[in-house]
């Protein structure tokens, strides 16, 4: 099952215990609307069906899960291993890991002039 980044599920427990806090303060239906919404999108998100659920899920991989903060945002540390022969044959081949752009060599252009 594909989980959204451990940023985005943090991010969404931290809003849906604030919405359940300000919900039971004031009982607003907008503060309510967006539960609802939150608590659909944590369902969603984990592939539970229920809040109790979604919320051990989330909570259980944010435990698990790698990441540095980066500004505002999370990235993830432990990407996948490659061995140096795999790397430098795909990147000869043009192959790049998803993400990767190839840039031309600086050395090769004070060549060709």
């Amino acid at each position: 099952m594909l989980m959204p980044l451990p940023a985005t599920l943090h991010r969404l427990l931290a809003e849906y215990e604030r919405l359940l806090a300000e919900e039971t303060a004031t009982s607003t239906t907008s503060a309510s609307q967006r539960l609802q919404d939150v608590t659909y999108t944590l369902c969603v998100s984990t592939g539970t069906r229920e809040i109790s659920d979604a919320l051990d899920t989330a909570r259980a991989y944010l435990a698990k899960a790698t990441a540095t903060p980066l500004g505002d945002r999370h990235v993830i540390t432990s990407p996948p291993k490659q061995t140096a022969t795999a790397a430098t044959s795909s990147r000869a081949a043009g192959n790049l890991p998803r993400g990767q752009v190839q840039l031309a060599s600086t050395t090769a252009r004070a060549d060709e002039r």
